[in-house]
């Protein structure tokens, strides 16, 4: 039998909550993590129509992209969409799980390198690596090494890792087994995170050590950069990204009579990644939500290529899915048939 709760965790061991970023509501939003997974119905937004086809579908677990709740509700009438949905996931007994920026922010099976497969890029890399970072090792005794794990992780604590050593004292007492759990977290969750070391022993005091980490991490952080196998000229680079993102149509800043090699990208809003984009020397900065005077910053180093939010997200589902089929087959996991997209183009 697999519960919520142990499929969210595996979700977080591939994307920590530690790497959401701060505005993010990643996690589970609504229902019990203690119930049994019937089914899942994976999708970019939990919409009404999302949840009545999980309903229809027999699935009481949605995990989706983009979080329905992003800020505090202080009541429940169904005034609005958001309020609706979760009030109609609760009546289902359906549980709704986000997975967002902590997704955004991994090189491996994260957003970005979907998009970059799909796009056929190489050698790629994070286009703006994460520091800020800590390092946590606390020693535990066996008997509470679990309820200390469980703790660090509720606290925002992510990549928990777990190995059993002997300590030794200065007396001449034999050496005293102890678990040595290693956890990454943000530099701004310290608190929560000490806090956590006394909440999982029961108030006992723990032997732990901070590291801070100042140099970036290269398996995390926004967008991503890679190659072409080949060069390509600029209209038949547009042509590839629309028909591969299968975008109804790409907003982009003038063409620079520039063959395309180096491709930036980010999926959603990424324009505070523009400066990152032209350092890297990439010809073309693909992402979405770009305003009219923020055009004007390519400035002629390279191009903009909008191709929409939904757009460049939309794979996301099909890299949940395959994330999720791929680990669990006792029940059944489906991509939604529901295009939950708000913006629509007249042809």
């Amino acid at each position: 039998m697999t519960r919520i709760r142990d499929l969210t965790a595996y979700l977080e061991s591939i994307a920590p909550p530690v790497y959401q970023e701060s505005y993010d509501n990643a996690g589970l939003i609504t229902g019990d993590p203690n119930a049994e997974v019937k089914g899942v119905l994976v999708c970019l937004d939990s919409t009404e129509a999302v949840v009545e086809e999980a309903a229809e579908k027999g699935c009481n677990l949605i995990v989706a992209h983009h979080p329905i709740v992003f800020r505090g509700l202080k009541r429940l009438t169904g005034r609005n969409y958001v309020e609706r949905v979760v009030i109609k996931a609760i009546r289902h007994d359906i549980a709704i799980y986000a997975i967002h920026t902590n997704l955004d922010n991994v090189y491996q099976q994260g957003v970005n390198g979907k998009i970059a497969e799909r796009l056929g890029l190489v050698e790629t890399r994070i286009l703006s690596p994460k520091t800020n970072l800590k390092k946590l090792s606390v020693m535990a005794p066996p008997a509470q090494s679990a309820s200390v794990r469980q703790a660090l992780f509720a606290a925002g604590a992510g990549r928990i890792e777990a190995s059993e050593q002997q300590h030794f004292t200065a007396g001449p007492e034999q050496g005293v087994s102890l678990v040595k759990l290693e956890a990454f977290f943000a530099s701004g969750q310290e608190r929560q995170v000490l806090g956590a070391i006394q909440a999982g022993a029961n108030g006992q005091q723990l032997a732990y050590e901070l590291v801070s980490i100042e140099n970036a991490n290269a398996s995390v952080g926004s967008g991503l950069v890679g190659r072409l196998p080949e060069p390509m000229g600029e209209k038949g680079f547009l042509q590839h990204l629309k028909t591969a993102m299968q975008a109804g149509c790409i907003r982009h800043t003038r063409l620079l009579g520039r063959p395309v090699e180096t491709v930036a990208l980010c999926g959603g809003s990424g324009g505070f990644l523009l400066g990152d984009a032209k350092a890297a020397g990439a010809q073309f900065f693909v992402t979405a939500d770009y305003k009219y005077h923020e055009f004007f910053d390519a400035d002629g180093h390279l191009v903009i290529a909008d191709i929409g939010h939904y757009e460049s997200e939309q794979f996301t589902i099909e890299l949940l899915y395959d994330i999720i089929s791929q680990k669990f087959s006792n029940f059944a996991a489906r991509c939604t048939e529901a295009v939950t997209n708000p913006v629509h183009y007249y042809h």
